[in-house]
């Protein structure tokens, strides 16, 4: 290994957010789950919830696509919702759903996105679950301005943690992060 690529790992490492965290239920296309992915690592999150209680998890087995982001990122993979949520609960102190309700209330950009925070996304016909909806602290909505209802998940999903990334950086969390763990190499 190169020192450029130890050193960006290490930078990598030293970015990552272990107060932010993905949840995605039950995303049926594989080419949305790997996009997920590889937003997840580009905003610094560390740890990556997947449900699935339908289909195989052959997208993971095969790691074709974005197969450099998932190298990555801690996946933790439940065939159940409850089982998920239990472990996301002992790591986040606020969980965030989105789904096309009428308590879809606030706006994405009104949340504090710097505080310990999971989201989740549900899948692209029906959003998150009713069971889902029970361990959210709150649903959220992504403005839309034009005719259509709702975005890709894998574009909300961007959307959604690009807007923590931004809150995160002008709360100098990434800085601190590499502060932090500067302090822990010496």
């Amino acid at each position: 290994m190169t020192p450029e690529r130890a050193a960006k790992i290490e930078r990598m490492k030293r970015l990552r957010q272990p107060d932010l965290g993905l949840v995605l239920e039950n995303v049926n296309d594989p080419h949305n789950i790997y996009a997920c992915l590889r937003t997840a690592d580009a905003a610094g999150v560390g740890h990556v919830y997947i449900i699935h209680d339908s289909f195989s998890l052959q997208w993971y087995e095969s790691k074709r696509m974005s197969a450099s982001a998932v190298k990555w990122l801690d996946l933790h993979v439940f065939s159940d919702t409850p089982s998920c949520m239990e472990e996301v609960k002992k790591r986040y102190a606020r969980i965030w759903g989105t789904y096309l309700g009428e308590d879809a209330s606030p706006s994405l950009y009104e949340l504090d996105l710097t505080e310990s925070t999971a989201l989740v996304f549900g899948n692209e016909t029906h959003g998150i679950s009713e069971a889902m909806r029970k361990y959210s602290d709150q649903n959220f909505r992504i403005p839309m301005m034009g005719m259509v209802q709702s975005l890709n998940i894998s574009v909300a999903c961007a959307v959604t943690l690009y807007e923590a990334l931004r809150q995160r950086q002008l709360a100098g969390k990434y800085h601190a992060a590499i502060a932090s763990a500067e302090r822990n190499q010496r």
